[in-house]
Protein backbone atom coordinates (compact mmCIF):
# COMPACT_ATOMS: atom_id res chain seq x y z
CA UNK A 1 0.00 0.00 0.00
CA UNK A 2 1.45 3.34 -1.07
CA UNK A 3 0.80 6.69 0.56
CA UNK A 4 1.83 9.87 -1.25
CA UNK A 5 2.61 12.56 1.33
CA UNK A 6 2.34 16.08 -0.12
CA UNK A 7 3.88 19.10 1.57
CA UNK A 8 2.40 22.57 1.93
CA UNK A 9 3.42 25.93 0.51
CA UNK A 10 5.91 26.75 3.27
CA UNK A 11 7.35 23.23 3.52
CA UNK A 12 9.44 20.73 1.55
CA UNK A 13 9.33 16.97 1.15
CA UNK A 14 11.59 16.68 4.22
CA UNK A 15 8.74 18.01 6.37
CA UNK A 16 7.27 14.50 6.17
CA UNK A 17 10.43 12.66 7.28
CA UNK A 18 9.22 11.76 10.78
CA UNK A 19 5.78 10.60 9.62
CA UNK A 20 7.32 8.64 6.75
CA UNK A 21 9.80 6.88 9.03
CA UNK A 22 7.04 5.84 11.44
CA UNK A 23 4.91 4.47 8.61
CA UNK A 24 7.91 2.59 7.19
CA UNK A 25 8.33 0.78 10.51
CA UNK A 26 4.82 -0.60 9.94
CA UNK A 27 5.71 -1.63 6.38
CA UNK A 28 3.63 1.16 4.87
CA UNK A 29 5.29 2.86 1.91
CA UNK A 30 5.41 6.65 1.98
CA UNK A 31 6.38 8.64 -1.12
CA UNK A 32 7.26 12.32 -0.62
CA UNK A 33 7.54 14.37 -3.82
CA UNK A 34 9.24 17.76 -3.65
CA UNK A 35 6.72 19.90 -5.51
CA UNK A 36 9.12 22.77 -6.14
CA UNK A 37 11.73 20.42 -7.58
CA UNK A 38 9.42 18.54 -9.96
CA UNK A 39 7.98 21.85 -11.20
CA UNK A 40 11.30 23.68 -11.53
CA UNK A 41 11.15 23.86 -15.33
CA UNK A 42 7.84 25.77 -15.33
CA UNK A 43 6.61 29.13 -14.06
CA UNK A 44 5.68 28.42 -10.46
CA UNK A 45 1.89 28.58 -10.36
CA UNK A 46 -0.65 26.28 -8.75
CA UNK A 47 -1.86 25.17 -12.18
CA UNK A 48 1.64 24.15 -13.28
CA UNK A 49 2.38 22.37 -10.01
CA UNK A 50 -0.86 20.42 -10.41
CA UNK A 51 0.10 19.46 -13.97
CA UNK A 52 3.45 17.96 -12.92
CA UNK A 53 1.85 16.44 -9.82
CA UNK A 54 -0.61 14.59 -12.06
CA UNK A 55 2.28 13.21 -14.10
CA UNK A 56 4.03 12.13 -10.91
CA UNK A 57 0.95 10.35 -9.54
CA UNK A 58 0.14 8.71 -12.85
CA UNK A 59 3.57 7.05 -12.82
CA UNK A 60 2.31 4.68 -10.10
CA UNK A 61 0.68 1.56 -11.51
CA UNK A 62 -1.40 0.68 -8.43
CA UNK A 63 -3.97 2.71 -6.54
CA UNK A 64 -2.69 4.84 -3.69
CA UNK A 65 -3.69 7.17 -0.86
CA UNK A 66 -3.04 10.90 -0.94
CA UNK A 67 -2.17 12.73 2.27
CA UNK A 68 -1.73 16.48 1.82
CA UNK A 69 -1.12 19.45 4.11
CA UNK A 70 -2.51 22.86 3.11
CA UNK A 71 -1.58 23.27 -0.59
CA UNK A 72 -0.86 19.54 -0.63
CA UNK A 73 -4.44 18.99 0.48
CA UNK A 74 -5.73 21.12 -2.39
CA UNK A 75 -3.68 19.07 -4.85
CA UNK A 76 -5.11 15.90 -3.31
CA UNK A 77 -8.66 17.15 -3.80
CA UNK A 78 -8.05 18.14 -7.42
CA UNK A 79 -6.33 14.86 -8.28
CA UNK A 80 -8.99 12.70 -6.61
CA UNK A 81 -11.68 14.52 -8.61
CA UNK A 82 -9.92 14.24 -11.97
CA UNK A 83 -8.44 10.74 -11.49
CA UNK A 84 -10.84 8.87 -9.16
CA UNK A 85 -9.78 5.50 -10.54
CA UNK A 86 -6.26 5.96 -9.11
CA UNK A 87 -7.15 6.92 -5.54
CA UNK A 88 -8.15 4.76 -2.58
CA UNK A 89 -8.62 7.67 -0.19
CA UNK A 90 -7.39 11.16 0.60
CA UNK A 91 -6.44 12.81 3.87
CA UNK A 92 -6.47 16.60 3.83
CA UNK A 93 -4.92 18.62 6.64
CA UNK A 94 -5.14 22.33 7.42
CA UNK A 95 -7.06 23.08 4.23
CA UNK A 96 -9.17 26.27 4.04
CA UNK A 97 -12.80 25.97 3.03
CA UNK A 98 -12.43 29.30 1.26
CA UNK A 99 -9.18 30.95 0.16
CA UNK A 100 -8.74 34.02 2.43
CA UNK A 101 -7.89 36.53 -0.31
CA UNK A 102 -7.41 39.53 1.95
CA UNK A 103 -5.13 37.57 4.26
CA UNK A 104 -3.20 36.27 1.26
CA UNK A 105 -2.56 39.81 0.06
CA UNK A 106 -1.33 40.83 3.51
CA UNK A 107 0.93 37.79 3.71
CA UNK A 108 2.40 38.46 0.28
CA UNK A 109 3.11 42.05 1.31
CA UNK A 110 4.97 40.73 4.36
CA UNK A 111 6.82 38.16 2.26
CA UNK A 112 8.34 40.96 0.18
CA UNK A 113 10.26 42.19 3.22
CA UNK A 114 11.46 38.77 4.38
CA UNK A 115 15.07 37.76 3.61
CA UNK A 116 15.62 35.69 0.48
CA UNK A 117 17.35 32.92 2.42
CA UNK A 118 14.03 32.14 4.18
CA UNK A 119 12.62 30.98 0.85
CA UNK A 120 15.84 29.52 -0.53
CA UNK A 121 15.85 27.03 2.37
CA UNK A 122 12.70 25.61 0.77
CA UNK A 123 14.39 25.44 -2.63
CA UNK A 124 12.34 28.30 -4.04
CA UNK A 125 13.03 32.00 -4.70
CA UNK A 126 11.09 34.74 -2.95
CA UNK A 127 9.65 35.89 -6.28
CA UNK A 128 8.45 32.38 -7.19
CA UNK A 129 6.96 31.86 -3.74
CA UNK A 130 4.90 35.05 -4.02
CA UNK A 131 3.89 34.16 -7.59
CA UNK A 132 2.68 30.75 -6.44
CA UNK A 133 0.74 32.19 -3.50
CA UNK A 134 -0.95 34.72 -5.81
CA UNK A 135 -1.93 31.96 -8.26
CA UNK A 136 -3.91 30.23 -5.51
CA UNK A 137 -6.08 33.26 -4.71
CA UNK A 138 -8.85 32.33 -7.16
CA UNK A 139 -9.17 28.64 -6.28
CA UNK A 140 -12.78 27.69 -5.51
CA UNK A 141 -12.56 24.92 -2.94
CA UNK A 142 -16.24 24.96 -2.05
CA UNK A 143 -17.11 24.20 -5.68
CA UNK A 144 -14.58 21.38 -5.92
CA UNK A 145 -15.35 19.34 -2.81
CA UNK A 146 -18.91 18.44 -3.82
CA UNK A 147 -17.35 16.40 -6.65
CA UNK A 148 -15.28 14.22 -4.31
CA UNK A 149 -16.34 10.57 -4.20
CA UNK A 150 -13.49 8.75 -2.46
CA UNK A 151 -13.26 8.25 1.33
CA UNK A 152 -11.89 11.48 2.78
CA UNK A 153 -10.36 12.23 6.15
CA UNK A 154 -10.28 15.87 7.25
CA UNK A 155 -7.57 16.55 9.84
CA UNK A 156 -6.81 19.79 11.66
CA UNK A 157 -4.78 20.88 14.65
CA UNK A 158 -6.83 22.15 17.57
CA UNK A 159 -4.71 25.33 17.63
CA UNK A 160 -4.78 25.91 13.87
CA UNK A 161 -7.11 28.88 14.32
CA UNK A 162 -7.01 29.82 10.63
CA UNK A 163 -8.38 26.45 9.50
CA UNK A 164 -10.27 24.88 12.42
CA UNK A 165 -13.69 26.19 11.39
CA UNK A 166 -12.91 25.20 7.80
CA UNK A 167 -12.25 21.62 8.91
CA UNK A 168 -15.81 21.31 10.26
CA UNK A 169 -17.23 22.86 7.07
CA UNK A 170 -15.24 20.51 4.86
CA UNK A 171 -16.43 17.53 6.87
CA UNK A 172 -20.04 18.70 6.57
CA UNK A 173 -19.86 19.21 2.81
CA UNK A 174 -17.71 16.29 1.65
CA UNK A 175 -19.66 13.08 1.25
CA UNK A 176 -18.10 9.98 2.79
CA UNK A 177 -15.79 12.03 5.03
CA UNK A 178 -14.52 11.79 8.60
CA UNK A 179 -13.02 14.43 10.89
CA UNK A 180 -10.07 14.23 13.27
CA UNK A 181 -8.96 17.14 15.45
CA UNK A 182 -5.51 16.72 16.99
CA UNK A 183 -5.26 18.41 20.38
CA UNK A 184 -2.63 21.01 21.26
CA UNK A 185 -1.27 21.17 17.71
CA UNK A 186 -1.07 24.04 15.25
CA UNK A 187 -0.97 23.97 11.44
CA UNK A 188 2.08 21.80 10.72
CA UNK A 189 0.72 18.53 12.04
CA UNK A 190 3.29 16.46 10.18
CA UNK A 191 6.11 18.20 12.07
CA UNK A 192 4.50 18.89 15.46
CA UNK A 193 2.64 15.60 16.02
CA UNK A 194 4.20 12.99 13.69
CA UNK A 195 3.48 9.95 15.88
CA UNK A 196 -0.22 10.70 16.34
CA UNK A 197 -0.63 11.78 12.74
CA UNK A 198 1.08 8.64 11.43
CA UNK A 199 -1.25 6.47 13.50
CA UNK A 200 -4.29 8.34 12.15
CA UNK A 201 -3.03 7.88 8.58
CA UNK A 202 -2.35 4.20 9.16
CA UNK A 203 -5.80 3.53 10.63
CA UNK A 204 -7.71 5.41 7.93
CA UNK A 205 -5.77 4.12 4.93
CA UNK A 206 -5.88 0.50 6.03
CA UNK A 207 -9.62 0.75 6.59
CA UNK A 208 -10.12 2.06 3.06
CA UNK A 209 -7.52 -0.07 1.31
CA UNK A 210 -8.38 -1.62 -2.04
CA UNK A 211 -5.74 -3.94 -3.46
Amino acid sequence: MTNILIHGLGQTDKSWNKVKNILTQDNINGETPNLFEIAKNYPLTYENIFTVFVDYCNSFSDKFNLIGLSMGGLLSIDYAITHPEKVNSITICGVPYEIPKKLLKIQNFIFKFMPKRTFENMGISKENFIQLANSMAELNIEEKIVKLKCPTLVVCGEKDSANLESAYKLNNHIKNSELKIIKNVRHEINIDAPEEFAEIIKEFTIKNYEG
